[in-house]
């Protein structure tokens, strides 16, 4: 079982996140925390595996903190400029995801990292071929074939049009009942046109419950 510290200073998202990780095979929440000391100190008593680290906490920012942590690092931040990402990459991080997210996104780099770790797992001698398949697993490119192309479907093509054609932002679950096909599904191409690009994903917070989901057209590819 890999454990995992969740940090973010948005305890709404913390728990998100932790749901999200606790719904994927072989992972367990650990721990949150809200700061960067709270952070450190969790990490130094629980020794996760994996901590989401977020990069704006109230006492300090996540990449500051990075290098005291013991478990590896997976940056979930909205901060998204160049400086901050190579700071962090540069600091140690295994990978750096941005907001907003939804599960599917998160569930990919977990099962990359568990896939990493085992492919490392063995104390042996490695030679080039098993540190890139390594690497590779790491960052999702060792599934063979070409990448997904959402739009390459029916229904891909079906969703991304809905996007497109929409004039605000629209739900999953929205476009599941406009294309009569299953919520999950719609879900999985949005986070498919999220991740090339064509649709940029908002949160948006209710009274209470999980945060929503919004999709609109970016005019990508």
């Amino acid at each position: 079982m890999i454990r995992v510290l969740v940090v973010d200073d948005d305890y709404r998202v913390a728990e998100l996140h932790a749901r999200y990780v606790a719904a994927v095979d072989g992972f367990e929440v650990v721990g949150t925390a809200r700061s960067a000391a709270q952070a450190v100190e969790l990490d130094q008593r629980l020794r996760p595996d994996l901590v989401l680290l977020d990069q704006y906490l109230p006492d300090r920012l996540g990449a500051e903190v990075l290098p005291q942590l013991t478990g590896d690092v997976l940056m979930v931040t909205a901060a998204a400029d160049t400086a901050q990402v190579r700071a962090a990459l540069g600091g140690g991080a295994v990978g750096y995801l941005i907001k907003p997210f939804d599960a599917a996104a998160l569930t990919d780099r977990l099962v990359g990292y568990a896939r990493f770790r085992s492919q490392l797992a063995a104390d042996r001698t490695l030679d080039q071929e098993q540190v890139d398949r390594a690497l590779r697993a790491l960052h999702g490119t060792d599934r063979g074939g070409r990448p997904r192309r959402p739009r390459a479907t029916p229904t891909g093509e079906l969703v991304a049009e809905a996007v497109r054609a929409a004039a605000d932002t629209v739900t999953a679950s929205e476009l599941a009942v406009r294309l009569g096909i299953s919520r999950p599904t719609a879900q999985r191409y949005l986070a498919d046109l999220a991740a090339d690009g064509t649709v940029r994903v908002e949160l948006r917070y209710g009274a209470a419950g999980r945060p929503e989901h919004l999709y609109s057209w970016s005019g990508g590819q």
